[in-house]
């Protein structure tokens, strides 16, 4: 069951299904708008964000019968004009349409031609990357020929959904059976994109692969730059934001195509200062010695205790800077946040651990006190 939603919360999911309701009215004669707002609103609140998208699903399925053939020209009718074309980046639509595709796969599995070109639609107005993953399942080789078709589409909504559709490890999405290397070919069409909406896409991509195979991803960003296809800072950015779970890692490869060297001879010092309470904050200051001008990517690494004596470890960002003079101080305030939900703090032994270049240089244990 979801938390408790506030009034403010009611009235959004209230007015949001009376738009949806008024689209299909006006669509659809024979829609009953005030029949499917009372049916959605009568348990919407009561449902988690994933099964609510089914449960509209399912009333507008009640509403609107029939299989992907009967159904698809009332919804395409219902459509608002599609997203506007001339921004570049974080229009990702309104969720109220994300319903729509789960009634899609609903209704549609069994016709893979028209689904496509329903969701080739529906993306326009909200990103449909959970739905065409059931398709993926169901019709791999049909569905990878669409994809390689949208890689030349002119919304750059329908261009992204081919990458973020076939991502590994898409949050809240379907698993699908490709092998990490079958969308390749796709991504290396999409990474010249002139779009951040779709490039961010591609580069979330292949940070999923990373998690894998990360040499798979760090050859292709050698190709990518080899061809020269996109504009060198878009692909520095790219490369960047693909590389983040290697980079907290400590990946030495991908540290090196950042242009920061893991052998690097640096000292570091760190020192804590006053004590480190839960509702409070660690504060520490970092010392670091080398080379005039070296690049250096530095995070932190805190050692939190956990209930029953294990540790987790949570990489932080620090600082991303050159040593101009061969030094640099950094200080850092890191707040303890006593009331987390995700993370609950333990008091006890704890470890502070500097890392620069992909490795560990210098480490401090510390109390965490409640």
């Amino acid at each position: 069951m979801a938390q408790g939603f506030s009034l403010k919360d009611q009235l959004f999911n209230a007015e949001k299904t009376g738009y949806l309701a008024g689209l299909f009215a006006e669509a659809d004669p024979g829609f009953d708008a005030q029949a499917f707002q009372t049916q959605v609103m009568s348990r919407l609140l009561e449902l988690e964000l994933k099964e609510r998208m089914a449960w509209i699903a399912e009333c507008l399925q009640q509403q609107v019968p029939g299989e992907l053939p009967t159904v698809a020209p009332t919804l395409l009718r219902a459509l608002p004009p599609p997203l506007d074309p001339n921004k570049t980046d974080d229009d990702f639509g309104d969720f109220i349409f994300a319903p729509l595709g789960d009634w899609v796969v609903n209704v549609g599995l069994d016709h893979p031609d028209l689904a496509l070109d329903v969701l080739a639609e529906l993306t326009q107005r909200f990103s449909m990357e959970w739905a065409i993953r059931p398709f993926l399942n169901r019709h791999p080789e049909h569905v990878m020929e669409r994809l390689e078709d949208w890689c030349g589409h002119d919304s750059y909504h329908v261009r992204r959904l081919v990458s973020e559709g076939t991502r590994p490890r898409l949050p809240w999405g379907q698993a699908v059976g490709l092998e990490l290397t079958d969308p390749l070919p796709l991504l290396d069409r999409l990474h010249q994109d002139q779009t951040r909406y779709v490039t961010r896409s591609v580069a979330n991509h292949l940070n999923d692969i990373s998690k894998k195979d990360p040499d798979l991803v760090l050859d292709r960003l050698q190709g990518w730059s080899r061809s020269k296809r996109q504009d060198a800072d878009e692909l520095r950015w790219m490369t960047s934001h693909t590389l983040r779970g290697l980079v907290k890692a400590g990946h030495p490869r991908a540290m090196k195509m950042l242009g920061y060297d893991p052998d690097a001879d640096i000292q570091v010092s760190v020192m804590v200062n006053g004590q480190a309470k839960i509702g409070g904050a660690l504060e520490f200051d970092v010392s670091l010695a080398g080379e005039a001008n070296q690049p250096v990517l530095i995070d932190y690494i805190i050692h939190f205790q956990r209930p029953g004596g294990k540790k987790s470890a949570k990489v932080h960002k620090l600082k991303q800077a050159a040593l101009r003079n061969g030094n640099l101080t950094l200080s850092k305030k890191h707040k303890l946040k006593g009331d987390a939900t995700t993370f609950r703090l333990v008091p006890g032994a704890h470890l502070l651990e500097i890392q620069v270049n992909g490795r560990v240089r210098a480490d401090l244990d510390f109390e965490l006190l409640s």
